[in-house]
């Protein structure tokens, strides 16, 4: 079922959010990434250095783009909009694909993931109090250390309340 904002000035969620469940195979990601909290946060940044050099990423696996974030193991116990995680701008690609300059690249390991299809602004924090208070502790499932991240497909459209996206947690029984 998909997540959707019912109005977007009073920011209550209108359904309820079932995700899918999926095991990830691994994958090899190449963009750029930096270090930020969300105090500090330099998404906006990130994503304007690596967008006009995403056409320089060649053997893509798909031509979706990839928010994917890696927090340190304490992150969610000790949270605070000040602790650090580092965040990456990148895209799936091919084992064999060559790295550009200024670039990097990060091996997704597969597990489990919740995936949770969103509509609406990425910047509403809604879906993950959603996500982290109501659905993870009665779900039977454990966060797990493993990368999170955002599938912008398609269908994503930055700062468009109509934007959608998959957001996938890394959980585990």
């Amino acid at each position: 079922m998909k997540a959707y904002l019912k109005n977007h000035s009073s920011n209550t969620l209108t359904t309820s959010m079932t995700p899918r469940i999926e095991i990830l195979q691994e994958k090899r990601l190449v963009g750029m990434h930096q270090e930020m909290s969300l105090a500090t946060n330099k998404t906006g940044q990130l994503w304007s250095n690596f967008m006009p050099r995403r056409h320089e990423i060649t053997h893509i696996h798909t031509s979706d783009l990839i928010s994917l974030q890696i927090y340190p193991p304490t992150y969610f116990a000790q949270f605070s909009p000040w602790n650090s995680f580092e965040k990456w701008a990148c895209m799936e690609v091919k084992s064999s694909a060559p790295i550009p300059p200024g670039m990097d690249n990060i091996i997704l390991p597969s597990g489990l993931y919740a995936v949770f299809e969103y509509r609406g602004l990425p910047s509403e924090p809604q879906i993950f109090q959603y996500i982290f208070n109501s659905w993870l502790p009665s779900s039977g499932y454990e966060l797990d250390h493993r990368p999170h991240f955002e599938v912008l497909g398609e269908k994503y459209q930055n700062n468009n309340p109509n934007s959608e996206e998959e957001i996938w947690i890394p959980v585990k029984m």
